[in-house]
């Protein structure tokens, strides 16, 4: 259940952050053919790319059971501990600085490029597109996941505020989304939340 629940959250934040690319590629498939849109290599493409977020819910599944073992969350899976907020949120400000980060959401901002270069007609060829897309889009948000543990993971507004932070990095031009600026933000907040958690 726990599982589920993680593979459920994930389509629904990440789905609507990768609508611009699935459109995309439905416009690059179309291309040349005088039939109707090619339905399927749509629907394999976006299936592959929650492929990509189905598995990373393993490992969130994952870790969401060693935290409770280790009584770091509460029964509402919020922290409970001022080191796991403080290490989640300095951890998401340091990955905002690495190159791993600016090559992923340099895909994810400008995915036209790289999806008409690479395509090929064929389901297969659809499959293996969109596991590649959504793994550019897992090296670009998966450490900010680890945020649904700092405000709870069932926390709907929490969830929503995380999915929106996303998809203005994906949508912003790159001179706006202040990728840099959120990192000092949140290794800020991870000082402030150590320093001012409640005994």
């Amino acid at each position: 259940m726990m599982f589920l629940m993680w593979a459920i959250m994930m389509m629904a934040m990440m789905l609507p952050t990768a609508l611009r690319a699935i459109l995309i590629y439905a416009r690059i498939a179309a291309q040349g053919r005088q039939d109707a849109l090619p339905i399927t290599p749509i629907y394999i493409f976006s299936g592959a790319y929650i492929a990509i977020w189905t598995l990373f819910s393993v490992a969130a599944t994952l870790m969401q059971w060693g935290l409770q073992s280790a009584a770091l969350l509460s029964p509402m899976m919020v922290s409970s501990s001022a080191g796991l907020g403080a290490a989640l949120l300095i951890t998401a400000g340091i990955y905002q600085f690495t190159p791993l980060k600016e090559a992923c959401l340099k895909h994810c901002q400008s995915p036209i490029m790289y999806l008409a270069a690479n395509y090929k007609r064929g389901n297969t060829h659809a499959f293996q597109l969109g596991l590649k897309h959504g793994s550019y889009c897992l090296g670009c948000c998966w450490v900010l996941m680890g945020l649904l543990f700092l405000g709870g993971v069932m926390n709907l507004l929490w969830i929503l505020a995380i999915t929106l932070f996303i998809l203005a990095e994906k949508l912003l031009p790159p001179t706006l989304h202040g990728t840099q600026l959120s990192g000092v933000a949140m290794i800020l907040a991870g000082i402030a939340f150590l320093v001012g958690y409640p005994t």
